[in-house]
């Protein structure tokens, strides 16, 4: 009677486990959340950026992990969006405003280490990532 009740509960274990011909797969979300994009310095995007502008005006951007950004001037005025970078080298914002639409941006990082960002009418920004 022992050795029944032995053999029973190791069939029953050998039941619960995977069989040979089974195949435990990752689900597809969490691979997909893993290969988050960086930004085109190496470094995830969130972050506070200092960014000039071609007319030498200086703006601080707050671009945040829930896709919102904010950009504030050296006057105070502040602007609000959402951001979306799909590749390192292409940011992409659309303000908050009524009726604005989305610009994209094309960045580089020259051999002096020289962040530019450049909109679509060909014109340059300067921008700086500021450690915190």
């Amino acid at each position: 009677m022992r050795t029944i009740i032995l053999f029973a509960a190791a069939a029953g274990l050998a039941a619960c486990g995977p069989t040979e011909t089974e195949t435990v797969e990752e689900p597809q979300a969490e691979v997909e959340a893993e290969t988050e994009v960086m930004g085109i310095d190496g470094k995830p995007i969130p972050g506070t950026y200092r960014v000039t502008g071609p007319d030498g005006q200086t703006t601080t951007e707050v671009v945040s992990a829930d896709g919102t950004f904010t950009s504030t001037s050296a006057d105070g005025t502040t602007q609000t969006g959402r951001w979306t970078q799909n590749t390192p080298d292409t940011y992409c914002a659309t303000p908050d405003a009524e009726g604005a639409e989305e610009t994209c941006y094309t960045e580089t990082i020259d051999e002096n280490g020289v962040w530019t960002a450049t909109d679509p009418e060909g014109n340059t920004y300067t921008v700086e990532r500021v450690e915190s």
